[in-house]
C-alpha cells in the first residue's frame, strides 16, 4: 500500500511548501513519524499531520496525494527515485531539481514545473503554468535531463535555457518558448506563441501545429526528414505522450522545413516547421 497524503478540509493554510516529502527521504518513516515532519505553511513551521491525513507507508517508494494540491508547492522537489501521483492539481515548482523517479499530476501544474530537473519523468494530464522545464532566475541552465510531458497548454518561457532532455507539450504554448535554448528538444503539438527560439544556441524546437514566423535572426534551410524524429516519437510513445489519444508518430511524420539560428548566438539551433505547399 502506498503512502497516502490526504488534504484536510479545515487546514486553513493558504500556501504549503512540501519540499522534502519525497519517497527516498521518508521510506523508513511510520505514519506517526511522518505526521511530525515539519513543513512550511504560510511560511510558518508546521507539522505535516496538522495539515494532512496520512495513511500507509512509503516503503514501496510510492506516494499518492489526494485532494486539490494547487496551493501545495514543491511537490517532488529533488526526488531521486520512486513515484509520486497527485490526484488533482499541483502548485508551483512541482518536480523542480528532480534527478530520478516519476511524478504524475492528474490535473494542472503551476509555474516552474520541473525547473532545472536533471533526470526522471514528469507527466501532467492538464495544463502547466509559466517557465516549465526552465531556468530559475539568475541561473544559466534550465532542465538538464529527463522527460517532461504536458498534455494541455503551457505558459510563457517553456523550455527557457534548457540544457538537455525532452519537453513535449500537447496543446498550445505562450510567448518565448525555447528562449535561449542551450540543447535538448522542445516539441509543441499546438500553436507556438510569439518570440519562440530567440537566443537559441543549440537544440531543437519542433512546431508540429500551426506554422509561425521564426525570428528574423533565423535562416531557412532544407526541407527533409531529420533522423532523430522517429527516435523522438519512439521515446514519447514509450513515455505515454499521446496528443489526440494515439501514437505520436503521425504527428512527427515528415517532411519538415528546417530553420537555423539564432544567428546572433552562433546559429547552431534549429526550428522545424511544417512546410508550405510551395516548399513541400
Amino acid at each position: 500500500m502506498p503512502l497516502v497524503i490526504e488534504q484536510l478540509a479545515d487546514s486553513g493554510a493558504l500556501s504549503i511548501d512540501l519540499t522534502g516529502v519525497v519517497p527516498d527521504r521518508i521510506a523508513t518513516l511510520t505514519p506517526r513519524d511522518l505526521g511530525r515532519l515539519v513543513v512550511r505553511a504560510d511560511e510558518r513551521p508546521t507539522e505535516l499531520g496538522m495539515l494532512f491525513r496520512i495513511t500507509g507507508t512509503a516503503a514501496d517508494g510510492r506516494i499518492e496525494c489526494h485532494g486539490d494540491f494547487a496551493r501545495m508547492h514543491g511537490v517532488g522537489v529533488g526526488m531521486t527515485a520512486g513515484e509520486i501521483t497527485v490526484q488533482g492539481n499541483a502548485g508551483r515548482h512541482a518536480g523542480a531539481g528532480m534527478t530520478g523517479g516519476t511524478l504524475t499530476i492528474q490535473g494542472d501544474a503551476g509555474d516552474w514545473l520541473a525547473c532545472e530537473m536533471t533526470g526522471g519523468t514528469v507527466h501532467v494530464a492538464g495544463a502547466a503554468g509559466d517557465n516549465a522545464a526552465a531556468a530559475l532566475p539568475g541561473s544559466r541552465h534550465g532542465m538538464r535531463g529527463g522527460l517532461v510531458t504536458i498534455a494541455g497548454n503551457a505558459g510563457c518561457l517553456a523550455g527557457a535555457r534548457m540544457r538537455r532532455g525532452i519537453l513535449a507539450i500537447g496543446g498550445n504554448c505562450g510567448p518565448a518558448t525555447a528562449f535561449e535554448l542551450r540543447a535538448g528538444t522542445v516539441l509543441v503539438a499546438g500553436a507556438v506563441g510569439p518570440d519562440a527560439g530567440h537566443g537559441m544556441q543549440r537544440g531543437s524546437l519542433v512546431a508540429a501545429g500551426a506554422r509561425f514566423e521564426p525570428p528574423a535572426t533565423f535562416r531557412k534551410g532544407a526541407v527533409w526528414m531529420p533522423a532523430f524524429l522517429p527516435l523522438l516519437a519512439a521515446r514519447l510513445d514509450a513515455g505515454g505522450f499521446c496528443p489526440g489519444g494515439g501514437s505520436v508518430r503521425p504527428l512527427l511524420a515528415g517532411p519538415w522545413e528546417q530553420w537555423h539560428g539564432d544567428l546572433v548566438t552562433g546559429g547552431r539551433g534549429e526550428i522545424f516547421l511544417r512546410p508550405t505547399p510551395a516548399t513541400a
